[in-house]
């Protein structure tokens, strides 16, 4: 096992070989409107936490990508447990997942626009990213249950309750977390996305989209520095929680 001051010196020398790069690009490039450096788009980051812009647009965009992406998967879970007890269910909806996972993210985009108000739309791209995830990935791992130990839990007339907890979640729960996993991604993404089209009162992807159309390209760095940061939180998190989840 790895010591914890090697393995934070080596993340930190790795960091600071990129900085050095990203640097040494903008001091090639020599105009800040074309590529402004990591110290500049640092400083107007804090710029815009000082002033309290970033903390509104975190917070309105954390709250819209983790609702839809929450809802994402109770519906996907929802869905796998009907296609994988039903044939006929799983025939009629399996079409509708392979629409959603081929159709581009920006004709959601724009079809949502039509129906919601632009608030709504990154809830809904982050809810259509991690619905066939989740549900594609808990599907397969309801049908491959092993049939023994189903067949072993009618012999001993287990409760329908204690299957499913015996039996079907400890089956399906690695493919559960690893749905959970890659469908963040999708969403946060995607959500941020939808931001950047939808323009939404306090967003991420609003302030993105501002300082592209006024050229504040140390701003727009900074924008896209804290969507970085955010993703790697969340992901730390998420992995933190799903490895106690599997522990348990």
């Amino acid at each position: 096992m790895r010591r914890f001051p090697e393995t934070a010196l080596k993340k930190l020398a790795i960091a600071a070989f990129y900085l050095a790069l990203w640097q040494g690009l903008a001091s090639l490039v020599g105009r800040s409107l074309l590529l402004p450096g990591p110290f500049e788009t640092i400083e107007r980051l804090v710029a815009l936490f000082s002033e309290g812009a970033a903390w509104a647009a975190a917070g309105m965009t954390l709250l819209r990508i983790l609702s839809g992406y929450l809802l994402g998967i109770a519906a996907g879970v929802l869905l796998a447990w009907f296609t994988a007890r039903s044939r006929l269910m799983d025939a009629l909806l399996r079409p509708l997942r392979a629409v959603v996972k081929a159709t581009p993210v920006t004709s959601f985009i724009l079809l949502a626009l039509l129906w919601l108000s632009s608030g709504l739309v990154p809830v809904c791209i982050a809810f259509l990213m991690t619905l066939p995830i989740v549900w594609a990935n808990v599907h397969e791992g309801l049908v491959n249950v092993d049939a023994q130990l189903l067949e072993m839990a009618r012999v001993f007339r287990l409760t329908r309750w204690k299957r499913i907890r015996e039996i079907e979640i400890p089956s399906v729960l690695p493919q559960f977390l690893a749905a959970c996993t890659t469908a963040l991604g999708f969403a946060w993404k995607s959500g941020v996305a939808a931001e950047v089209i939808a323009v939404p009162r306090h967003a991420v992807g609003s302030a993105l989209y501002l300082s592209k159309l006024t050229l504040e390209t140390a701003d727009l760095f900074a924008w896209t520095l804290l969507v970085i940061l955010l993703s790697m939180m969340l992901e730390a998190l998420l992995v933190r929680l799903l490895g106690r989840i599997r522990h348990d």
